[in-house]
């Protein structure tokens, strides 16, 4: 089994922090997006993982090369971003065989049992119950198979939301299907989906099922990044003790940050060669090499190599950014 996972976008809800790093690769709960996703992947020993990559796709190869030096990883890249349909389109060669592939959203934190939805013998979509269908590409099924996709639905059709995790059991025929919807120019709201190339599967008589997702987490805007982070944190219970600060659970501080007579937490991620002085932070991401100095920050979202200094509440510092306050 072949896994694919897009991660050529560029996060403009994430900005600035996305005019430095791809988004797939910020930090959240002691991790990236990405190394989140990949977690996941390696217990079910995919044969090869092909990543599409874009914006900044030298980091994501950096990246994956430190945190996962073992697994097999080959890279296409996306010169235009032009939707869903479109990156899987670029990894067709992956695509060749009439075996198993799946599809996992380089932006998706996700759980799930995906050993159990390999080991069934149709092909199946991840989909989770929401109260706002219109922003997402939603399923209505029959029978309980997919009947028909709908990509973001003026008026509801289906509360339940495709969650970006897809399982196929015959690569061959989806290659065929996302190779015709781009090369014969079929988009939809401006864009090549993924859904359009699922609805000719569909209609050329593959068994689509799905399966609930047992969390579902958005990483596309501060505000629900620091959520993600919260709700992850609060998840695995993590905790640290550190000599002459207080350090209140749940956290994550990676072995070689620099905490110095600070109280940090509850729910503060704080990265590799990440340091803390003299401040107190909570509900918070610090990213690798940045630096907090005399300051009381919550709801804060730092980049790598950022500096603060000063008496700040709430702040957003994208990365190498340096903020001082008198």
């Amino acid at each position: 089994m072949n896994v694919i996972i897009p991660v050529a976008g560029i996060g403009t809800r994430l900005r600035p922090h996305t005019h430095t790093i791809p988004k797939a690769l910020i930090t959240v709960a002691g991790k990236s997006i990405l190394g989140h996703i990949l977690d996941a992947v390696v217990p079910l020993r995919p044969d090869e993982v092909v990543m599409v990559i874009g914006y900044m796709g030298n980091r994501v190869i950096e990246h994956v090369g430190e945190t996962h030096p073992n697994l097999r990883v080959r890279y296409v890249t996306q010169e235009e971003r032009r939707g869903l349909g479109h990156a899987i389109y670029t990894a067709r060669e992956a695509l060749a065989k009439p075996e198993p592939v799946l599809v996992i959203l380089g932006d998706t934190i996700f759980q799930a049992d995906l050993g159990a939805v390999i080991g069934k013998p149709w092909s199946s979509i991840g989909v989770m119950e929401v109260v706002d269908p219109e922003r997402f590409g939603v399923v209505v099924l029959e029978n309980g198979f997919v009947a028909r996709m709908v990509e973001k639905p003026d008026r509801p059709v289906s509360n339940l939301a495709i969650a970006g995790v897809y399982y196929f059991t015959n690569a061959r025929l989806l290659g065929e299907c996302v190779t015709e919807v781009v090369e014969s120019g079929v988009t939809t709201k401006g864009e090549f989906q993924l859904t359009d190339a699922l609805q000719r599967m569909i209609d050329r008589g593959e068994k689509i099922g799905t399966f609930r997702l047992d969390g579902w987490y958005d990483c596309g805007k501060k505000e629900t990044l620091l959520a993600t982070n919260r709700f992850l944190l609060a998840q695995r219970g993590a905790d640290a003790r550190i000599d002459g600060s207080v350090v209140v659970p749940p956290v994550s501080i990676a072995p070689n940050a620099r905490v110095e007579r600070s109280v940090v937490g509850p729910y503060v991620t704080v990265s590799s060669g990440a340091a803390i002085r003299d401040s107190v932070v909570r509900d918070s991401i610090v990213g690798r090499n940045a630096c907090v100095e005399r300051s009381v920050l919550e709801g804060s979202l730092l980049g790598e190599n950022a500096v603060v200094r000063g008496a700040f509440r709430n702040v957003d510092v994208g990365d190498d950014s340096e903020v001082v306050l008198g």
